[in-house]
């Protein structure tokens, strides 16, 4: 079994497919995005070949493979304004492992890993994330990569009927 990072340069129609099917998962949504209420939860996304073109502008993406076979993405933005620490040179990090067949099987752990050396190639020494505080494998495997907590925002996103926390974290390179 094989995993690979590869990093988009040239959307297709197919990548965009799978990136749609993964952000309306009823499976991950939740995981995936922050919402409001349940509406927000309910409503489902399109994402456009020219919309992802455009993200690129601001967003390094990978796409990630096992056995040959579109599992997720992993992306980072510099410096972008919600960092919950304004500390200049920092990569705000995002992943989705959107295809069951890529969960469970360590390709966070390769993934974050994988992106952490692009991050310091580019001469930054920060990452930061957020992670909502009901996704405890999220944040154990975060916790396990050497990533600590900085803060909170309470009442973040919605999900089971309540509004939950974002968890701040990062990590120096």
């Amino acid at each position: 079994m094989t995993t690979t990072f590869i990093k988009l340069t040239k959307p297709t129609a197919s990548i965009v497919e799978a990136m749609n099917r993964w952000e309306n998962d009823p499976a991950i949504i939740a995981l995936t995005r922050h919402n409001q209420n349940q509406a927000d939860l309910d409503r489902r996304e399109t994402l456009s070949l020219e919309e992802l073109t455009k993200r690129m502008e601001d967003h390094h993406i990978y796409l990630i493979y096992h056995d040959d076979q579109l599992v997720g993405e992993l992306n980072y933005m510099i410096d972008p304004p919600h960092l919950f620490q304004k500390e200049p040179g920092t990569a705000w990090l995002g992943i989705t492992i959107g295809e069951s067949a890529g969960q469970g099987k360590g390709i966070g752990h390769a993934a974050i890993r994988y992106l952490e050396e692009q991050v310091k190639a580019q001469g930054m020494k920060r990452m930061e994330l957020g992670v909502f505080e009901f996704n405890e494998r999220a944040k154990k495997l975060y916790q396990k990569l050497g990533y600590t907590e900085i803060g909170r925002i309470d009442n973040f996103t919605y999900w089971q009927g309540k509004m939950w926390t974002d968890i701040r974290m990062e990590k120096y390179l």
